[in-house]
């Protein structure tokens, strides 16, 4: 993002890309995280909540250096919220439902963002009797929210450990099978730097994503009063 402002000379497009940016990642970021506590909460562990943790106040989440990579490399993260096992009834269950409960969130918010933005463009298009810069500027931020969220559950879907694709993978698996999956996870972000740098991962992604986008597009298209 921010190299992207410094290549185009400053100017305001890219501006407004960064302040678009800014609180549509941090609203992404803190959802995903509370929903992983809350959840993990609901079937017996305590420990976010007792740490502060299921709260929407983005200062509790954010990892200041996953921040910064998320600003100038696109690649970034949040911390992640503190869950014990040992307080699940079944672990490796506990474990897998507060996973998915992170990407299902962003994937929920995706589908807000999109009626959102269905609904501007109907007012648009239908209702305004003039062009509104600000209207196109809603507009532009709710589908960015939309996709940002979409890439950010398929991203963290990644069957690497640690990202929540892990420990549904991990569920399935035997458990002597199962502890030496997650042995990896020590070498996991070594792993992911690799994958995203060599490219091996945009394909997928890109796919991916763009097919959930056109999903929910499409089926929220029937909706009256919505237009994409």
């Amino acid at each position: 993002m921010l190299r992207n402002l410094i290549n185009n000379g400053f100017n305001s497009q890219a501006l407004i890309q960064i302040l678009y940016f800014i609180p549509i990642f941090l609203i992404t970021i803190v959802v995903h995280e509370c929903a992983h506590g809350y959840v993990a909460y609901r079937m017996g562990d305590p420990t976010a909540r007792n740490l502060g943790r299921l709260t929407l106040n983005p200062l509790k989440h954010m990892d200041p250096i996953g921040f910064l990579m998320m600003m100038l490399l696109g690649f970034g993260w949040a911390k992640p919220v503190p869950i014990n096992p040992r307080n699940f009834k079944n672990p490796k269950r506990g474990m897998a439902i507060s996973a998915i409960a992170g990407p299902a969130s962003n994937i929920l918010m995706a589908i807000f963002g999109a009626i959102i933005a269905g609904f501007i463009n109907f007012l648009y298009y239908n209702l305004a009797k003039s062009p509104s810069s600000f209207v196109e500027l809603a507009w532009v931020f709710f589908w960015q929210f939309m996709t940002l969220n979409v890439y950010f559950a398929v991203f963290n879907l990644i069957p690497v450990p640690p990202l929540d694709g892990s420990r549904v993978v991990s569920y399935f698996l035997p458990y002597k099978l199962s502890y030496y999956y997650n042995y990896v996870e020590r070498y996991g972000f070594l792993v992911l730097i690799i994958l995203l740098y060599t490219g091996i991962l945009s394909i997928p992604l890109t796919f991916l994503s763009g097919w959930i986008i056109r999903g929910i597009t499409y089926i929220l298209h029937f909706v009256p009063f919505l237009m994409f």
